[in-house]
């Protein structure tokens, strides 16, 4: 062994983390509200950058991508169409329910304690402040507390103000204009027995026969058990597809959605700044800003062009379900190797985006899907194994439903696939579907 010391010249390569290349990884695993946000807050940060700016512009030098003007959609400035505003109708609880107070005819201090437990309702509609709480808060008895809850019981919608599920059913079988006195009994003394499927100890306890706790059943189905669904104060979160798949002259073609990311700009009052030499300290500031703002556009520019390249090769290898909906099993790596690409690239790229297709909007990681061997040699994707199960328990003898394990059976018979029967279970459970001791029907 040599233990002499030396120097020794040694050329090696390895990768830099630069910050530009932090930026360019980070910039890919966006989704496209994340990037719009970053770009905002870039825009904070460089005076030099402009956002959504309307007028054109020249380009910027030395820069790849400038997103051009496009004309403004049909009709006046500043006016949402008639369709678009429907979705901002949508009123909160609270609102619906103060509504009310203010037209109901009673004393000024029941309508303070009221309001107070419209306040404590949470977002299904149920009342979460107790007895003892209340008491102390504003100083009631119980008889008080107990008729307070009747009045807001009343309030639209069916249902608000209850303090348990078996109290908000209850509310609304009491609104309906016939009885229902089985089904009454079962909301109130039976519920979880009734949940958990005993239907022949509950049969035998109220002595009725499994038929009418069937009828019972399916009559409660039809009851809400959140009376607050549809009552929101946030305006609903729709998704904006990062890419489009069509079909021209019989090929599949991959088109990014560049209109859904913010238009970038340089500023004009600071532009001047790039050419004040005379201040060395002001021109070397502008043109640090500067170059970042051209990085910034190569680096989507890049992001774009990888989320083409990836969504291209995800086309290529998954066309027939595109043409009739069959999946193929797909992993990371075999996009990877048509994409060119590190399959860590492919994870990021398809990480929070969204591709508009002929079939349907789904997130591009839905196309990734593990296979299962069948006899012949030839996988057959996880999709496709649900899309059979489910097809198979819809069509199934609700009286004599059928177990997990002669669903196996099936596949292996039929597809020739060998599933295990807990797989079987692990894909009903993912489709939320329940065991056939839960699905089974006595009438």
């Amino acid at each position: 062994m040599n233990l002499e010391m030396g120097l020794i010249q040694q050329q090696t390569m390895k990768l830099v983390m630069t910050q530009q290349l932090r930026q360019a990884i980070s910039l890919l695993q966006y989704s496209t509200l994340e990037l719009s946000e970053y770009i905002e807050e870039q825009a904070l940060e460089n005076p030099l950058l402009d956002v959504n700016e309307a007028d054109r512009d020249e380009g910027i030098r030395d820069s790849p991508v400038l997103w051009n003007d496009r004309e403004e959609s049909s009709g006046e400035q500043g006016k949402e169409p008639f369709i678009d505003r429907l979705g901002n109708a949508r009123q909160g609880l609270t609102v619906h329910l103060i509504d009310q107070l203010r037209m109901l005819d009673c004393e000024g201090e029941t309508k303070e304690h009221l309001k107070y437990f419209i306040h404590n309702l949470d977002e299904n509609g149920y009342l979460v402040v107790n007895e003892k709480e209340a008491s102390i808060e504003l100083g009631i008895t119980p008889d008080r507390f107990h008729e307070l809850c009747a009045l807001l019981q009343n309030f639209d919608p069916v249902g608000v103000g209850a303090r348990s599920l078996s109290e908000c059913l209850l509310l609304q079988l009491q609104a309906l204009p016939e009885e229902h006195p089985i089904v009454e009994t079962i909301v109130a003394h039976y519920l979880q027995a009734f949940a958990e499927k005993k239907w022949k100890w509950l049969a035998e306890e109220m002595q009725i026969t499994l038929e009418e706790i069937q009828d019972a059943h399916d009559f409660i189905q039809t009851l809400n058990p959140r009376p607050a669904q549809g009552f929101s104060e946030s305006e609903a979160d729709y998704i904006t597809p990062d890419v489009y798949i069509e079909k021209n002259n019989g090929e599949w073609t991959v088109v990014l959605n560049d209109d859904s990311l913010p238009r970038i700009r340089l500023n004009r009052q600071y532009r001047n700044l790039l050419h004040q030499k005379n201040d060395k300290e002001t021109f070397e500031y502008a043109q640090s800003k500067y170059k970042q703002l051209v990085w910034l556009l190569k680096s989507i520019d890049q992001r774009q062009q990888t989320i083409r390249a990836v969504t291209e090769a995800i086309v290529e290898y998954q066309q027939s379900f595109l043409e009739n909906g069959e999946l193929r099993p797909m992993t990371l790596k075999h996009i990877a190797e048509r994409a060119d690409v590190h399959e860590s690239t492919v994870s990021r790229t398809t990480n929070g985006k969204y591709v508009q297709t002929p079939r349907g909007c789904y997130e591009l990681k839905a196309f990734f899907s593990k296979g299962v061997s069948g006899n012949d040699g030839e996988d057959i994707s996880a999709m496709m194994v649900k899309e059979a199960l489910r097809c198979w328990i819809e069509q199934e003898d609700k009286q004599k439903p059928i177990s997990d394990q002669k669903i196996a059976d099936r596949f292996k018979q039929e597809e020739g696939v060998t599933i295990s029967r807990r797989a079987i279970a692990k894909y009903r459970d993912e489709l939320n579907i329940q065991a056939s001791s839960k699905r089974k029907r006595f009438a």
